[in-house]
C-alpha cells in the first residue's frame, strides 16, 4: 500500500503525527485507526460473501480481482477460446505501418496491388471525387492571393 514512502519521508510522518496529537494522544488515535481500517476490512469481506451468495452457484469462481481491467485481459488472452492468439500473430503492425506509409508517399509496395489510372485532367478528378494523393498540390501565384478583408478579422 505504502511502497513509495522512503524511510525519511516515515521518520518525517511520525514526527509530524508526535507533533500533532502529542505523546500521550498518539498511542490511541493509532488504535482507533488500526480499529477503523479492521472494520473496513471486516466489512468488504462481508459485502463480498453477500454478493457471492447473491450470484449463486454458477458465480462460485468468481474473483473480484476480475473486475480489474487489467487482469480480466490477462486471463481473456490467456484463455484462448476465442482465437485472438491467431488473430494476433497474423496482424503485422510494421508491415501494415509500412503499407500505409508508401501509399501516403506514392510508392509502391511490393505486396500492394496496383492503382488505378489517375485522370490528368482536373475536371475529372473533381467530379469522380477522387483525390489523387501522388500530386503536390499546385502553389498559388503571389500575385494571386484573396483579397484581403479588415472586416472579417
Amino acid at each position: 500500500m505504502f511502497n513509495d514512502i522512503g524511510p525519511l519521508e516515515l521518520v518525517t510522518l511520525v514526527v509530524l503525527a508526535v507533533l500533532v496529537f502529542g505523546p500521550d494522544k498518539l498511542p490511541k488515535m493509532i488504535q482507533d485507526v488500526t480499529r477503523t481500517i479492521r472494520k473496513i476490512r471486516e466489512f468488504s469481506e462481508s459485502a463480498k460473501a453477500d454478493i457471492r451468495d447473491e450470484l449463486g452457484p454458477e458465480f462460485k469462481d468468481f474473483d473480484f480481482e476480475d473486475l480489474n481491467p487489467k487482469t480480466f485481459l490477462r486471463k481473456q488472452l490467456d484463455n484462448d477460446d476465442l482465437g485472438l492468439k491467431e488473430i494476433r500473430n497474423g496482424f503485422d503492425l510494421k508491415k501494415e505501418m509500412a503499407e500505409v506509409a508508401d501509399a501516403v508517399h506514392g510508392r509502391e509496395s511490393e505486396s500492394s496491388t496496383p492503382s488505378l489510372p489517375s485522370s490528368s485532367s482536373p475536371s475529372s478528378s473533381s467530379s469522380g471525387g477522387a483525390v489523387d494523393m501522388t500530386k503536390k498540390p499546385e502553389k498559388p501565384e503571389p500575385d494571386d492571393r484573396p483579397p484581403f478583408d479588415a472586416d472579417a478579422t
